[in-house]
């Protein structure tokens, strides 16, 4: 049993152009997915799985009901320590079951739930609880993380303390699981309205402070579209998105639209990622459909793979970045299945995704949802024709504010109007569409390259170093030239086995020049240990450009 026909007039479409033309979402007045998916199906089919978690050492199983009552306690619970209807509350409780208890119960409560990443520093919860008013930080018992917190909260004036998930609390932090266990199991309906802000996610901040992204009570529909019709994800089937609960992947990919869909969400909670470790709960577990980022799949295919059984799988998906060709051959040579690439932002849904009616275009991140009318505008704001690049943008959201779309910057007029002008929500991502409706990824404004007088998207030349076998991972930004404007600059991680050289450099530049246009070649190369990347692992261009603007000067 799932909920998807209680919301949609059809949920089986025969072809993409069928999926476009007749998909429509009914959302009922005062929708809350907490009561509404959770507790309904709590109700009707207690014992239904939900959620698989598990660590290195110990795996447990919930059922929509233990979610249901645990949700329950956990609203009332925040409720004894202070927290009312439109509070905010930053979360910052990495994999632990408590990460969706506390989502579905500040939900049930109408208070507001700000996911984060467990590896905030002190300055940067401050800067989240002054920026959004925050009245409570539930937080895991991981090392430093409470000394974190109690370096912060002399200046988050409106925080009301800190309730701590674990066994280890400092003096002076709430023990979160002893409040939710003395706390009643049953909980009245409170009345929340669509357009109230349900959720909060700050911005990776790639660019400038993070932003705050609100979004609404329908948010969670709109990822039907994410999690059935992107994802895959089946009715009973266990589905495995690699997502820590701060990213906005979580939403992806790890509560609402599976949820929904009736998948059972697996959760790994481990501090450090292992590639090994991952094939083996791959192996082990056993789930259906599986999502990561491209980062996870360049570390997958780095390991020995041929120890796991993937058998069970039914569909791969992947978003965050564009997927390098030899990735995508990699993972086919293996599990036999093709890597289904999506794009979209913390601001909304899938926006544009290999549904899988269309053949896969290797390096194409496919074409538009229906929820958004989706589209490329140039600089003046005109349409593109297809193979000229322009900014992805949603249009007509003055009409209709689509399900799915988040709401807007809170307290930043700023952002809101370079962003968002005339009914034009604008992703200030660029690609261009071919001539089958395919959209083809370039990059933020902000990353693509202009050498002497060339447009040059990272990704193209990413995707070339790629296949060179040194090449683990890397990431291509400008660097200052004075007769050029600016030349292509490749900071790149060895595969095991390669070590720095000024032969190896020489090397990899020839091998871009004869696989792709020899302008676009890398001119600086330099070799890293890592990437600073965002907690969701998107490579941060940015900060390696501050960082060569500083190096190379402006040259």
């Amino acid at each position: 049993m799932n909920f998807l026909s209680r919301y949609l007039d059809r949920t089986e479409f025969s072809s993409y152009e069928d999926f476009i033309a007749n998909y429509k979402l009914n959302i009922p007045e005062s929708f809350n997915f907490s009561y509404d998916i959770v507790d309904e199906y709590a109700r009707l089919e207690p014992d239904k799985p939900a959620l698989i978690w598990f660590n290195d050492i110990e795996e447990k199983h919930f059922s929509f009901g233990d979610i249901a009552r645990e949700s329950n306690k956990a609203a009332n619970a925040f409720r004894r320590l202070g927290i009312r209807k439109g509070d905010p509350v930053l979360l910052m409780l990495r994999e632990r079951p408590e990460a969706w208890i506390c989502i579905v119960a500040l939900c049930k409560l109408g208070a507001i739930a700000i996911p984060a990443t467990y590896q905030l520093a002190a300055e940067d919860i401050v800067y989240r609880c002054q920026a959004a008013g925050i009245k409570l930080i539930c937080a895991t018992d991981d090392p430093g993380r409470q000394e974190m917190i109690c370096e912060a909260l002399p200046e988050c004036s409106d925080c009301l303390g800190a309730a701590i998930v674990g066994s280890n609390l400092l003096p002076g932090m709430i023990d979160l699981r002893a409040e939710i266990a003395a706390s009643p199991e049953t909980f009245d309906r409170v009345q929340t309205r669509n357009e109230e802000t349900m959720l909060i996610y700050f911005s990776s901040g790639t660019t400038g402070f993070p932003k705050m992204i609100a979004h609404d009570y329908t948010y969670p529909l709109g990822h039907i579209v994410t999690a059935k019709y992107w994802q895959h994800v089946e009715d009973g089937g266990r589905h495995f998105t690699h997502s820590d609960s701060g990213w906005a992947k979580f939403a992806w990919g790890k509560i609402y639209g599976q949820w929904i869909a009736g998948a059972v969400i697996i959760a790994y909670d481990s501090e450090r990622f292992s590639a090994h470790k991952l094939l083996a709960a791959l192996d082990r577990l056993k789930p259906v459909t599986f999502c990561a980022p491209p980062t996870v799949y360049r570390n997958m295919i780095s390991e020995d793979m041929s120890s796991c059984d993937f058998s069970s799988l039914h569909h791969l998906c992947s978003a965050g970045e564009p997927l390098n060709p030899e990735v995508i051959a990699r993972m086919k040579d293996v599990t036999g299945l093709e890597i289904h690439e999506g794009f979209g932002q913390s601001e909304t849904t899938v926006l544009l995704a290999n549904f899988g009616w269309d053949p896969i275009k290797c390096g194409s991140t496919g074409k538009p949802a229906p929820l958004y009318h989706t589209t490329l505008l140039d600089t003046d704001g005109t349409p593109c024709e297809d193979g000229i690049v322009g900014s992805i943008v949603i249009r007509d959201t003055d009409q209709a504010h689509p399900c799915g779309l988040f709401r807007g910057y809170l307290k930043n007029p700023e952002a809101m109007a370079e962003s968002w002008c005339d009914g034009v929500y604008n992703t200030r991502d660029t690609a261009w569409r071919d001539s089958d409706g395919y959209y083809w990824f370039e990059g933020r404004n902000d990353d693509v390259i202009k050498c002497s007088g060339y447009r040059i998207g990272p990704f193209e030349v990413e995707s070339v170093l790629q296949t060179h076998p040194a090449v683990l991972e890397s990431a291509v930004t400008a660097v200052p030239d004075p007769v050029r404007g600016e030349v292509v600059k490749a900071t790149i991680i060895l595969n095991r086995g390669y070590s720095p050289s000024d032969e190896l450099a020489a090397e990899l530049k020839n091998h871009v020049k004869h696989n792709t246009a020899p302008y676009k070649y890398p001119r600086v190369i330099e070799f890293v240990e890592s990437l600073p990347k965002t907690p969701s692992g998107k490579i941060k261009r940015a900060e390696i450009r501050a960082a060569d603007l500083k190096k190379y000067g402006k040259r």
